[in-house]
């Protein structure tokens, strides 16, 4: 580049602060944000759905409990992650591992309100989760959710 041309790009991007140089000197849509494929797990009750609604900025009205599965898109600015949010009743989760191929990432979201029984039954579930082949190299988040109820552990007390 000339030094004319040099200084004829710097007096662009002065400017136009926060413009994206792309869209000021090239053709075409901008790239396409990258895509992540995540499974959502945890039992029943334990906010996964309702995170996910959140999430997609989704009214938190009229939100029902998922038996199955569902699959929610959720942008952000840099990215969008596909997420499968599987059902947590006893007779679904035994059906996880079928979901869990293509998975690039885990949320498990566990009641840090619940009952000890049930606490300890998330621990067995998150263990198998962390041990299985497909999952076991993934990075994992486990969100201790319900923190507002009077119930509510502690994060010391939930590790």
């Amino acid at each position: 580049l000339s030094d004319k041309n040099h200084f004829f790009i710097l007096s662009l991007i002065n400017t136009f602060p926060g413009k994206c140089f792309r869209a000021l000197c090239c053709k075409g849509p901008p790239p396409a944000r990258p895509e992540y494929d995540l499974v959502c797990i945890g039992l029943t009750g334990s906010g996964k759905t309702s995170l996910l609604s959140q999430l997609c900025s989704e009214s938190p009205e009229n939100i029902v409990s998922t038996t199955g599965f569902s699959i929610k898109a959720v942008p952000f600015q840099n990215a969008i992650l596909n997420v499968k949010e599987l059902g947590g009743t006893d007779n679904i989760r035994k059906y996880w591992s079928r979901y869990y191929q293509g998975s690039q990432g885990v949320i498990f979201v566990l009641d840090s309100a619940s009952s000890e029984d049930d606490l300890e039954t998330a621990r067995n579930e998150l263990h198998s989760a962390l041990q299985h082949p497909q999952l076991c190299t993934l990075p994992f988040l486990i969100l201790a959710n319900h923190q507002d109820k009077p119930a509510a552990r502690s994060v010391q007390e939930v590790c």
